[in-house]
């Protein structure tokens, strides 16, 4: 669905070609956009008459298992980061689709299956790297430009070119429980509205996501459900193997079950379970998502509604909650803002002939409109952004941070150098 077409692309093999190519877009007056892991639907990376910078070369991992830190590169994936912290037990919360670049995820905000105990991944982001718009590279940490760290932890890519990461990591797994009974969306929103209670218990242990889908023609299914409207109730549980099981227990005792694939599994072959959903470069996107102050029942109707109406059988429409370590962190300690909602509503259109782009672009934007009565007051996160076009929806994503973020970016990017983002001006 992107089709833009830089004037050159920089594919940086390291640090000295990222400054580099920074200063050739300085002396001809050029913007720039950054591709780490390509996957925003947005189109982000790509830039028109622009100098792209590709960090798609620059994927080293380095794990230190007895400090817990995990230093990645800026154009690495969530596959590669797992691939490593998970060979000494550790983990760092990352995305739910392998295949997803660890930068864009990471910088504005980062939802994956380990928020209950572990947050965002920002909240686990402990320095950066960072090539600014001068050509320089600057250090950031708790007692190095403590600004510029405050501004990645949720700022989006408008600050520079995130060279290196480093994050905190955590014992997962190898193996822990995953979560997955499917339920029937023509068996009414009881086993949901019974979901939403029992996170709102354990969300120090449990979150979750309940997800809208098609049940593809697979023979992991059911044949007769094959077409059906299904949502899964889909997590992690990361403790003791008794414990994690007697925790998940009853989440899939809620009703008549379309099938369970819940079981003990390997942490990594579970963040690379949701691929197959958006398979690399082969479908067309347009995703929404806002937060929800609280998930009342006339809500998850709506979600219901919307899930059935959704013109592809490939799209999905998910019902997040927050859980505890995301919700523990203050208004002020990061770029991202308040976290006082307790859900978030994402409408992911996917589809796969152009003849079909109104429709499903329509179903998302009208989806997502109608969740507005039940938003947190009018904040969406910002890496399902539709395709970047409202941007009224980055002040409003950022609330009373905004203006924060703006003099830091007038400190580190005066000229808007980094603009193909949800862009916030300098001030």
């Amino acid at each position: 669905m992107i089709d833009r077409r830089p004037s050159a692309i920089a594919q940086c093999r390291g640090t000295a070609d990222v400054i580099q190519a920074v200063r050739f877009a300085t002396a001809l007056d050029l913007p720039v956009s950054i591709r780490g892991g390509g996957h925003n639907v947005a189109g982000h990376a790509a830039c028109d008459s622009g100098i792209m910078i590709d960090l798609s070369q620059m994927r080293t991992v380095h794990v230190d298992p007895q400090k817990r830190i995990a230093v990645v590169e800026g154009g690495a994936t969530w596959a590669e980061v797992d691939r490593e912290t998970q060979a000494f037990g550790l983990a760092t919360p990352g995305g739910l689709i392998s295949e997803t670049g660890v930068a864009g995820l990471t910088l504005s905000g980062g939802f994956g299956h380990l928020r209950a105990r572990h947050g965002l991944t920002i909240d686990n982001l402990v320095a950066a790297d960072v090539v600014t718009a001068e050509g320089k590279l600057v250090r950031t940490s708790a007692d190095e430009n403590p600004d510029l760290l405050w501004a990645l932890k949720g700022g989006g890519g408008n600050f520079g070119v995130v060279v290196r990461f480093e994050f905190a990591l955590h014992p997962v797994g190898p193996e822990v429980l995953f979560i997955a009974p499917i339920y029937a969306v023509e068996d009414g929103p009881g086993p949901i509205r019974a979901w939403r209670d029992y996170v709102a218990q354990h969300d120090e242990d449990l979150a979750m996501i309940c997800e809208f889908s098609t049940v593809p023609e697979d023979d992991d299914f059911p044949r007769e459900a094959w077409g059906k409207k299904v949502f899964a109730l889909v997590g992690i549980a990361t403790g003791a193997p008794d414990a994690a099981e007697a925790l998940a227990k009853p989440l899939r005792e809620l009703g008549p079950l379309v099938t369970d694939f819940s079981g003990r599994m390997p942490y990594n072959d579970i963040q690379r379970l949701f691929d197959a959903q958006t398979p690399f470069g082969e479908m067309r996107c347009y995703w929404k998502a806002r937060y929800l102050t609280d998930l009342p029942d006339e809500m998850i109707d709506l979600a219901m509604e919307n899930a059935l109406r959704a013109p592809s059988p490939n799209t999905i429409s998910s019902l997040w909650n927050m859980g505890s370590a995301v919700r523990s962190v203050p208004p002020g300690a990061t770029a991202f803002g308040d976290r006082s909602m307790g859900w978030m509503y994402s409408a992911d259109g996917v589809w796969a002939n152009a003849a079909d782009d109104d429709a499903n672009i329509a179903w998302a934007r009208d989806s997502w409109a109608c969740a507005e009565p039940f938003g947190h007051e009018g904040r969406a996160y910002l890496n399902f952004p539709g395709h970047g076009e409202d941007s009224a929806l980055t002040r409003a994503a950022f609330g009373e941070n905004y203006d924060r973020l703006a003099r830091i970016k007038a400190q580190y990017d005066p000229g808007n150098m980094f603009r193909f983002n949800q862009n916030i001006e300098p001030q």
